[in-house]
């Protein structure tokens, strides 16, 4: 027995909404309809669309479906259990084999068992999505809302698609690529199964000002030419509010200043580096030319 890909038969992604599911459902069925195709096989590949419709198409046949048929591939051998169609209700007469021994793996995989006689019960898949935030969420924590469109158990115990808000805490210190996990937010288990968790992976918001690497913040800082060349003490507003910095003498551009553990504060806190940018005020009155031309005349100053 073979398994089928009921994604790849209707040209689908694993993550198709049920609407983008239903449009290539009908699209196909135009298509290849016995009454109007040419194609030589237009009753069976008609026949295979709506059997793979008839799964896809129903959010708790999708679930069983996605969760059981993890690691297979189109046209893979195996075999399944006897009562698999009637435990969960799958119709047509090529459905038990698409479930072909994946109970058989899982038991080598751990992720289902037996409560009592033929009834099996597998955890939920977790959910994996990015939340955004800023900078100065990291510095102080925040919480946000976020919005998730799950399959859940109505009345009837029938499986639908609901729109679900979250109010997510995010906790001071996180950085780039971590995860938060919320558990138990993830899709339904089947059989009574557990439901599986929601995993949240901080990204940041761009922003001119600052560069973030691991818990390091980079942050320009601009300065005058005098201030660069001769020394100054300046305040500087940073994510963790205003700080007074000392500007050594002949300090160049790109030169970096390092305020340890003001970074991010993670578990082992970040710096944060300030570098300078000279930025040159405008020649745009006779003073500020004279001064200019006073400066190339004294300084006999080359930089090439």
């Amino acid at each position: 027995m073979e398994y089928k890909d009921y994604y790849k038969i209707l040209g689908v992604e694993r993550t198709a909404s049920a609407d983008d599911i239903k449009k290539a459902y009908r699209k196909l069925v135009r298509k290849y309809h016995p009454d109007v195709s040419k194609h030589k096989d237009a009753d069976e590949k008609t026949k295979e669309i709506n059997e793979a419709y008839g799964v896809l198409g129903d959010a708790e046949k999708r679930t069983a479906y996605d969760q059981l048929g993890q690691g297979f591939q189109q046209g893979q051998e195996f075999r399944p259990p006897p009562d698999w169609g009637a435990q969960h209700d799958f119709s047509g007469a090529n459905t038990e084999d698409i479930f072909a021994d994946l109970f058989a793996n899982l038991g080598r995989r751990g992720r289902a068992g037996r409560a009592g006689g033929h009834t099996f019960q597998m955890p939920g898949e977790d959910i994996h999505a990015a939340i955004t935030i800023d900078l100065g969420d990291a510095y102080s924590g925040a919480t946000r809302a976020i919005g998730l469109r799950v399959p859940e158990a109505d009345a009837q115990g029938r499986m639908v698609m609901r729109e679900k808000t979250l109010s997510v805490n995010i906790p001071k210190g996180v950085t780039p690529g971590q995860q938060l996990r919320l558990s138990g937010q993830g899709h339904p288990g089947i059989g009574g199964g557990p439901p599986g968790n929601l995993y949240l992976e901080i990204q940041f918001n761009p922003d001119p000002r600052y560069r973030i690497e691991g818990a390091d913040v980079y942050q320009n800082v601009p300065v005058t030419p005098w201030e660069a060349a001769l020394g100054a003490g300046i305040a500087v507003q940073t994510p963790s509010g205003q700080v007074e910095v000392t500007v050594p003498p002949n300090s160049q551009p790109g030169r970096k200043l390092r305020l340890k553990g003001r970074g991010i504060p993670s578990a082992t806190p970040g710096d944060l580096y300030l570098i300078l940018e000279v930025v040159l005020p405008p020649a745009n009155t006779e003073r500020a030319r004279e001064l200019y031309q006073q400066m190339a005349r004294d300084l006999a100053f080359n930089p090439r």
